[in-house]
Formats: C-alpha cells, sequence, structure tokens
C-alpha cells in the first residue's frame, strides 16, 4: 500500500460532500460506458460546432476594437494577449445583447465576465456568505454545481419546495421566516424559472411577478440561472426573464454562453447592479465588490476567450436568438420526438409517469422503484443507456424514484435506441416487483 501523506478528514469538508462527488460522477461516468446511449449529458449540439469559425471571430473583435472603440494596433494586442480586465472586455456586448434579446437595461459596469457560469454562482455565493448566520435557499430539485459551490463557501442550503409552477411560494415564504426564527439570516433565494434543470419546469409570468413582490416582503434576493431561456419547444414566446421584470434591483442574473455560443470557450457573466455602500461612504454596484473575489481566484477570464464570444455576438448584431434558430429547432424536434417515443414505449395510465416540459433540454420519469447509481451502472454494462438519477439534485440523500433524461446532445435515433434500451431496463425492474421474493 501507497504511504498515505494526507486524509480527506484533514481538508476543507466540501471535498468528500455528497455534491461534489455527484457533480465529477456525472461528468465522468459516460467515459466509462462509451459504447452506451446517453440520454444523461445536458451538453449542447455538438453538429453546429465548427472550428473554422473561430478565426473569423477573432478578426471580427479585433476589428471592433479597432474600428469601434478606437484602440491602436498596439492595444488591440495588449487587450487580447496580455492579462484583462478583471470584470472582462465584452461586458458592452453583453449589455447590448441582453437588451436585444431580453429586453434588460443594465450599465455595461454592474456585468462581470466569469469563467463559465459556475464561476459567476461561486462568486456571488461567497460574496454573501458574511458569516455562519447566512444561509441560501434554492428551488429543489437544484442544480448540484449550485450546491456544489455553496458548500465550498460553506453557505448551507435549505431547499424550497418546487412543483409544477415553478416554485411553492407559500414554503419559500415559510422557509425565510423559518429561519429568521431560528437565528439565521437568509441571503437570496436561487431559482431558474425557464425550463429548469434538472425538472423541465417553468414558471408563468404571474408567478414571476408574485416571485418578485415575495422577495420585496421578505427582503430576499433572488438569484436567477437563464442557461435554457433561449430554447422554448413552441411557438407561444417567450416569457420575459426575472430580472427584465426586476424593478426594485432584487435579481441577480447569471448567464452563460456555453449553451448558445460554444462550452469550450467557458465564459459566463453575471449581472449585479444591487447597490453597495462601501466602509468610505462611497457606493458601487454589486459587481464591483465581485470583481474584487475574481481577481483573487481566476484574475480575469481568458481574452482569447472572450474575443471569441464577442465575435459571435457581433456576427449576430448581438442577438443570440438570431444565432441559434438552428439550434433551437434542434432541441424543440429532439424534446418532441423524446415525449412522443415515452408515450409509445409506456401506456397511459401505467406506472411510468414522465412530465411534459415547454422547452429545454430535460424530461424527468418517475418510476416505482428505486433509482440510485447503481442501477444506473446496471442501465449502462447491461443495457447501454446512460441517464442522471434525480436524487443527485436533492440535498437530503433521501431516495427519489426517478430519473433525467436529456434530449440535447442526441439524434433522433439515438433516442429511439436509448428509449428502447430504457423500456427493456424498465419492464424488467417492474418484473423483479411483481415476483415474490
Amino acid at each position: 500500500m501507497e504511504p498515505v501523506d494526507l486524509t480527506v478528514g484533514s481538508l476543507h469538508a466540501a471535498v468528500d460532500d455528497p455534491a461534489l462527488n455527484s457533480m465529477n460522477f456525472l461528468n465522468e461516468v459516460a467515459q466509462h460506458y462509451p459504447d452506451a446511449v446517453s440520454l444523461a449529458a445536458g451538453r449542447p449540439y455538438e453538429e453546429f460546432f465548427d472550428a473554422a469559425v473561430l478565426p473569423r471571430h477573432l478578426d471580427t473583435f479585433r476589428r471592433h476594437l479597432a474600428d469601434d472603440l478606437g484602440l491602436s494596433p498596439a492595444q488591440v494586442d495588449r487587450t487580447l494577449l496580455q492579462y484583462g480586465r478583471t470584470k472582462g472586455i465584452v461586458h458592452h456586448l453583453i449589455a447590448r445583447n441582453l437588451a436585444v434579446d431580453e429586453q434588460i437595461t443594465v450599465d455595461p459596469e454592474t456585468i462581470v465576465v466569469t469563467v463559465g457560469c459556475q464561476e459567476a454562482m461561486f462568486l456571488v455565493l461567497r460574496a454573501l456568505r458574511a458569516g455562519p448566520q447566512d444561509v441560501l435557499l434554492a428551488v429543489a430539485p437544484t442544480y448540484v454545481g449550485l450546491t456544489g459551490a455553496a458548500r465550498l463557501v460553506d453557505l448551507p442550503v435549505r431547499p424550497v419546495t418546487g412543483g409544477p409552477d415553478g416554485i411553492d411560494l407559500a414554503d419559500l415564504r415559510e422557509q425565510a421566516r423559518r429561519a429568521r426564527a431560528e437565528g439565521l439570516r437568509p441571503r437570496a433565494c436561487y431559482v431558474m424559472p425557464d425550463f429548469a434543470n434538472p425538472s423541465g419546469v417553468s414558471m408563468d409570468l404571474a408567478q414571476r411577478r408574485r416571485l418578485l413582490d415575495l422577495a420585496v416582503d421578505e427582503e430576499l434576493l433572488l438569484i436567477e440561472d437563464n442557461p435554457y431561456g433561449l430554447f422554448p419547444a413552441t411557438d407561444a414566446g417567450r416569457l420575459p426573464t426575472l430580472k427584465a421584470l426586476d424593478i426594485r434591483r432584487r435579481v441577480v442574473y447569471l448567464g452563460s454562453f456555453a449553451k448558445t455560443v460554444l462550452p469550450g470557450a467557458r465564459v459566463g457573466y453575471v449581472v449585479a447592479d444591487q447597490r453597495v455602500a462601501g466602509s468610505d461612504g462611497t457606493v458601487g454596484p454589486l459587481a464591483d465588490q465581485l470583481a474584487k473575489i475574481k481577481s483573487m481566484v481566476t484574475v480575469n477570464t481568458s481574452p482569447i476567450a472572450q474575443a471569441v464570444i464577442g465575435g459571435a455576438l457581433l456576427a449576430h448584431d448581438c442577438s443570440l436568438v438570431a444565432a441559434n434558430v438552428r439550434e433551437r429547432a434542434v432541441y424543440a424536434r429532439n424534446l418532441r420526438h423524446m415525449v412522443d417515443g415515452l408515450a409509445r414505449r409506456f401506456p397511459a395510465g401505467g406506472p411510468v409517469r414522465w412530465n411534459v416540459p415547454a422547452g429545454g433540454f430535460f424530461v424527468v420519469v418517475t418510476v416505482p422503484f428505486g433509482v440510485d447509481d447503481a442501477l444506473l451502472h446496471r442501465s449502462a454494462r447491461e443495457y447501454g443507456v446512460l441517464w442522471t438519477p434525480m436524487a443527485h439534485f436533492y440535498d437530503d440523500g433521501v431516495p427519489v424514484n426517478a430519473l433525467r433524461l436529456s434530449v440535447s446532445a442526441v439524434t433522433p435515433e439515438q433516442i429511439d435506441l436509448g428509449l428502447d434500451r430504457l423500456a427493456a431496463l424498465v419492464t424488467d425492474e417492474l418484473a423483479a416487483l411483481s415476483t415474490p421474493a
């Protein structure tokens, strides 16, 4: 046995936390079963990836720096090749994008460009965790990356009931007041109002307005995460984000270009326009404080990666809606194919049920038997299909008889093959339930 230099117990408790283990597990399980059809990964569709556009995007952004912003050739090179501004160099283009696509009007100085949306989450949670009395509320089931980030900054997460309306407002109010009665300070509630990961559920317009009013009443911030909002599956129209409806600076808005431009660029952002009074009497946006934290974590987001994103934005007049017409059509097609495929394989009124999201990447299937990592491994090994146990998205360790299917990175043919294999697994599990011990 190799000599041991450290134990996990001697490190920060988060490194052995189930949330961090879940993220690693979910990212790596597909590598162990390369021949299995993966209905697990929430990755964007790869068939439209084109490395040839990268130099064009770089050149477009270089010309923007020179022609639109008036930088000299030396300044252009320095902007792209040198350590960069902590808040980012495409913040003004992100502000234009938000105005064009989301009708969100913000000062570019309230935006911090981050290394993916994951860093944006971390910065916000690190800033809000001021002491041991602070807690975060989050709609359950919750994206595991949020839970893991909260662990890293020692910020406890308290679940709020989700459900078909996206969030149970009565439970949100109860959880906030219960925390205060225990001497704690609920700082914010994390929500994903559009096609949430993992549930696929969305909030209607009235629910969004009620949530904003409740946030004011309870003095809560709302951390709005919106990676899937551009991908409705119908022509009913997109609803305004919470941030677009926010007139009282209750919403900290998280954005990402992973699903809409290029995941490999690892560029996200946070809009934090809340006014913060400094110890010296000055007042500035929360973004300024987040930038201080970022400067000690990643220093700055890669200017080259930002330039690729900036060029892609400029190529479409800063509209990601326009840039993602093909992608939206693929995801809508796949979502319909997935739901129709489930209906063909499992009878209505039977023990297997599923939701029908209005867009996004995910469908949740509920079954009458235990769903855990052991079953997932058996599914991949013996049946050749991968999916995600919903238990990973709850923070209480209680078994959940449900699994998440993703439609984003597969073809209709792969969906059919994966569902055939899933149906075989489910049939065998149901048979085992009915067999006397």
